[in-house]
């Protein structure tokens, strides 16, 4: 049994606030939870509880993993869309946290600016779970370390390459990956790097941990010697007028089997979805190297893993 004292009551907000034992725990209790689903047990340790979950913007794997997840341990998730909740029209972020604080045992929001999710930790009484803003995405970090070990059997001293923009998904895996003792090579185009603070931070535990981070323009350089290479989406929602103009500056930046040519011997894929084929083409994406579906089953184990843990329950 793994206790769960240590992170009671804590949000999950980004993975900077954690320290490389608490990403380690949370890893182990999803793998133990996983194996209990496998193994068909039953286990509830949620019954009498409920989560709110916020959606500004829509999803298929973050609300389908948490409605389940949720629901196998025995406890309730709300949907709350933004036509559901008066959040945004008649009511400020801050009282609809109070509120619902009062009715709910842990809160969970999906929303467009890092902003709001800083504002509902604060004034939320219960813990809160980021599961996507636009600066971090930690709950889909875990979900890829957890993969990343099933494959390697490990994480300390493998490279896990970045090829894409400077976006949400790449920051969580700066601010985490040295912590768990993966090196760095990151390519994004020019003016589509990743801030600066999140940058300064990836060197400072980099050094701290021992890893190695490359940050380059130039994809190939960055995959060379790579075990893991992961893509996201140029054209986030919200970014669909930048769309034309983002295709033509990612020219080049497509994974294919050619690019892949100089990564590690046993290189394995990796992509939050949803994909679209200029980010990857379908040789990749659909090969046996590809670990995309993996990935995406384990959103479920890891959120479960996180709301557990936050609310200090033992399985």
């Amino acid at each position: 049994m793994i206790s769960r004292t240590l992170m009671k009551g804590k949000s999950l907000v980004t993975l900077k606030d954690f320290t490389r034992e608490e990403i380690k725990d949370l890893l182990e209790l999803s793998k133990q939870i996983k194996k209990n689903v496998k193994a068909g047990i039953d286990f509830q340790p949620m019954l009498g509880k409920s989560m709110a979950m916020i959606f500004q913007k829509r999803s298929t794997r973050t609300r389908v993993s948490t409605e389940t997840g949720i629901a196998m341990m025995g406890g309730h998730a709300i949907f709350l869309g933004s036509d559901d909740i008066q959040l945004g029209k008649n009511e400020s972020l801050k009282d609809t946290s109070i509120v619902l604080s009062r009715f709910n045992h842990i809160l969970l929001a999906r929303f467009y600016a890092h902003a709001d999710i800083v504002e509902l930790a604060n004034e939320a009484t219960v813990p809160v779970i980021n599961a996507l803003s636009d600066k971090y995405h930690p709950l889909q970090i875990l979900a890829d370390f957890q993969t990343i070990e099933e494959q390697f059997g490990k994480l300390q001293g493998l490279t896990l390459a970045w090829v894409g923009d400077g976006n949400n998904v790449l920051h969580s895996i700066m601010v985490a990956g040295p912590k768990v003792g993966l090196n760095l090579r990151i390519a994004t185009p020019a003016g589509y790097k990743p801030d600066s603070d999140v940058v300064e931070y990836a060197k400072e535990q980099a050094v701290e941990n021992n890893t190695s981070l490359l940050l380059t323009t130039d994809p190939n350089e960055a995959v060379t010697g790579a075990h893991i290479i992961v893509t996201d989406t140029w054209v986030s929602m919200g970014q669909d007028s930048e769309a034309k103009k983002r295709i033509i500056d990612f020219e080049g930046y497509q994974i294919t089997m050619n690019m892949l040519a100089t990564a590690d011997p046993d290189w394995k894929f990796m992509h939050c979805l949803p994909r679209k084929p200029n980010e990857v083409d379908d040789e990749v994406f659909y090969s046996d190297r590809s670990v995309v579906w993996d990935e995406a089953e384990n959103r479920m184990y890891t959120v479960m893993a996180t709301t557990l843990s936050l609310l200090g329950i033992d399985l």
